[in-house]
């Protein structure tokens, strides 16, 4: 199981780009298409923003048509945290890195084979590492 890395507010503040804290810290999300990432097709791994935690695997990204990065797998099951999300009056499965406790987006699903899910995740909320 990853440490836990406990950072206070003002620490997050000063180490994380606006949009990154208001998304990671704060439980926001970027606009459909607009994230860095939505596009990216190179071989690699995707990391935290916050913590540089490895998330996901590029092999695992795939074009869901729905405006962010999405996965059909982490890259380990322990490398993120499901937690039940009832804000803006639907219920949802938020997606948390399980180092950090940054909010990377949400878990859905509808995605493709192997597993059916669909990790629908704020690009803000990762920094990729090209293989």
């Amino acid at each position: 199981m990853p440490t836990k890395l406990q950072k206070s507010d003002a620490e997050w503040r000063a180490e994380l780009t606006p949009e990154q804290y208001h998304i990671l810290r704060e439980k926001g999300t970027e606009r459909p298409f607009t994230g860095a990432l939505v596009n990216n097709h190179a071989d690699g791994f995707y990391h935290c923003a916050a913590c540089d935690a490895p998330l996901f695997k590029s092999g695992t990204k795939y074009e869901s048509g729905s405006g962010w990065p999405s996965f059909f797998e982490p890259i380990a099951p322990e490398a993120v945290e499901l937690h039940d999300d009832s804000t803006l009056g639907m219920h949802r499965v938020e997606v948390t890195c399980t180092t950090c406790g940054g909010h990377l987006g949400h878990v859905f699903p509808d995605g493709p084979n192997p597993t059916g899910q669909r990790f629908c995740i704020n690009s803000a909320s990762l920094k990729f590492e090209d293989k």
